[in-house]
């Protein structure tokens, strides 16, 4: 995986509660270099990243980072699928193989693994 090359990013189910998981990737990302999109249940800015309440029209997405539980995701599948990202990362709680199946399907590459971590390792 090509660490160095800055990644357009939507993180689902940001938040800008400090102690969520999806409030550091947003942060991580970001100091990473890549463009972080976030989107979550209310509008508010974590530093100098927007997080939206309503899906953006987006084009050029590389990866969708998930910090929904599955249940939660399905208002986004459509949403997820039209932005023809190159891959979808199901952090850990976010794992839902409905929406991995249908991802695969149309040549989305999807991965059970953890941003931060990935970020971590230089493996993102």
């Amino acid at each position: 995986m090509d660490t160095a090359t800055p990644k357009r990013t939507v993180v689902l189910g940001a938040s800008d509660n400090p102690a969520r998981y999806s409030f550091l990737a947003l942060q991580k990302l970001k100091k990473a270099g890549h463009e972080v999109i976030g989107i979550g249940r209310k509008e508010v800015m974590v530093g100098d990243i927007a997080v939206h309440a309503a899906m953006q029209p987006l084009k050029d997405v590389h990866t969708v980072t998930l910090y929904l539980n599955p249940a939660n995701q399905r208002q986004y599948y459509d949403y997820i699928l039209a932005l023809h990202p190159q891959r979808i990362i199901f952090n850990p709680g976010a794992e839902n193989n409905e929406l991995q199946q249908l991802a695969e399907s149309r040549g989305i590459t999807t991965m059970n693994a953890c941003t931060l971590v990935l970020l971590s390792t230089g493996q993102y």
